[in-house]
């Protein structure tokens, strides 16, 4: 073909003359490219798509010279929006697809488009950017449509499974508590050997770069043991509410308890810079009960107390009452219960917020709903005195001997 006559109708000829091999090569780039790896495992079909009825719609456009009729265009490239959702493309992936075609395109007419006329070499340039732009901006709404169509069905398969394992929780207490019982095995494994391996670190470790690993394994320690005591709580509250926790009611030294608690909570106390006051002068020397269910209620009061207070100090007071009760007391200086929140506080999953944070991160909110259950199950009473931003105190009666 002599150079400088080319015309837009020779060319939308040629590029309808050359649409399977624009087709061929196009597929070709996009198996080839690393960015587009949701088409690994594609069929040709799959990854051709609408492509020659782009080309083809693109051929009309060119032959007509007229932006506006892409509607064959607009249609292609909407059901190409929707078939890639479905088949688990990301937006960047179609961005780069179409892009590949713009190149292939422009490649495999490259030396009829050199013969061409600078007018309409520019004309054509331009009319093949605004179809793809066109294509582009269409198949990312149809994109979008059926994301949202699909998470609408997922809502609705969420809101649908929600309700059936409400259904399930309440009718298979028992293989709740046995799942509980199976996730604490491995936990337990994990603490032990995340443990061990830390202390191994920190004995061997000179080099800096190790330090990071040591990070790692505090980071697995900590939520571990977070996951643990969230499992124990809830089968706790799991026996209580199926009737199935039973005592072991024996001598005990509440001091001894108190000293216990104190002495395994020290490193919290020492890491906030709180002083934690102990005084059991007045306690009696020796009670009938349970004394790992009144070492939880000591614990979670205590570590209730110690979460909520920035500064200042924790109190711990236990006394006899008269002839046959006794009171354990815990008090704070910490953000405080608003007057609203003090029944609530007693609730299963129930956290105190307040202004500067919805709640702390470590609270499960399941701690005073056990200290509450265990209080029962021990025959006591629980009282509340707060006031926001002063503090709190936390007043168990208990009688000597259950």
């Amino acid at each position: 073909m002599p150079r400088c006559v080319f015309i837009m109708n020779d060319f939308s000829q040629l590029l309808s003359d050359k649409i399977n091999v624009i087709t061929d090569n196009w597929v070709t780039a996009v198996r080839q490219d690393r960015q587009i790896e949701s088409a690994d495992n594609l069929s040709r079909t799959a990854i051709q798509d609408h492509i020659p009825l782009l080309l083809e719609a693109m051929v009309t456009v060119i032959f007509r010279s007229q932006e506006s009729e892409i509607q064959p265009i607009l249609e292609a490239s909407w059901e190409h929006g929707g078939l890639r959702a479905t088949q688990g493309f990301d937006p960047t992936e179609i961005v780069r697809e179409y892009c590949l075609l713009r190149q292939v395109i422009f490649s495999t007419l490259e030396t009829e488009l050199l013969q061409a006329k600078p007018i309409e070499l520019f004309r054509v340039l331009r009319l093949i950017d605004a179809t793809v732009d066109e294509a582009i901006s269409q198949c990312f709404k149809s994109y979008v449509h059926e994301r949202l169509r699909e998470l609408e069905q997922l809502h609705s398969q969420l809101q649908l499974n929600n309700q059936e394992l409400t259904r399930l929780v309440r009718a298979n207490q028992d293989k709740f508590s046995h799942l509980a019982h199976e996730l604490k095995n491995p936990l337990t494994s994990i603490i032990g050997y995340s443990d061990l391996f830390l202390r191994q670190e920190r004995k061997s470790s000179q080099v800096k770069d190790n330090f990071t690993n040591i990070e790692h394994i505090e980071r697995v320690l900590r939520n571990g043991r977070h996951l643990l005591h969230l499992v124990n709580d809830a089968l706790d509250v799991s026996r209580y509410q199926e009737g199935k926790m039973k005592l072991q009611v024996a001598p005990t030294s509440v001091r001894f308890l108190v000293n216990s608690v104190v002495e395994m909570l020290e490193p919290s106390v020492r890491e906030k810079q709180l002083e934690i006051i102990v005084d059991c002068d007045r306690a009696p020397d020796e009670i009938r009960t349970d004394s790992l269910r009144l070492q939880q209620i000591i614990t979670n009061l205590v570590s209730n107390a110690l979460r909520y207070t920035h500064q200042g100090k924790v109190k711990l007071i236990c006394e006899r009452q008269d002839s046959d009760k006794w009171a354990l007391i815990v008090s704070d200086t910490g953000i405080g219960i608003s007057a609203e929140n003090k029944e609530l506080i007693f609730n299963p999953y129930y956290r105190v917020s307040n202004e500067e944070k919805a709640y702390l991160p470590e609270s499960t909110g399941l701690g005073l709903a056990i200290v509450d259950q265990l209080v029962q199950l021990l025959k006591g009473k629980i009282e509340l005195v707060s006031q926001v931003g002063v503090g709190s105190t936390f007043t168990v009666t208990f009688p000597l001997a259950i």
